[in-house]
């Protein structure tokens, strides 16, 4: 089974040999509702750089646009 943790407690818990079936899927899913709320989170402060900033981190306005567009389920 792939997993694509970066929490490393997390990783640590989901890696415990004595950890049930249910438990493993609840760390996994834990890990990706955190993944997913950090993809929202930086999306909306991306929403909210002027063009001086995106300049700054390599973006346009239209990059920035479409990617904040995307779904906080989307990579």
């Amino acid at each position: 089974m792939t997993r694509h943790m970066h929490n490393p407690a997390l990783l640590l818990l989901n890696d415990s040999p004595r950890l049930p079936m249910i438990a493993a899927l609840a760390v996994r899913f834990a890990a990706t509702v955190t993944m997913w709320e950090r993809q929202r989170r930086s999306r909306i402060n991306l929403s909210q750089l002027d063009d001086r900033l995106l300049k700054d981190v390599g973006l346009t306005r239209s990059q920035a646009n479409r990617e904040v567009k995307r779904h906080f389920w989307q990579y």
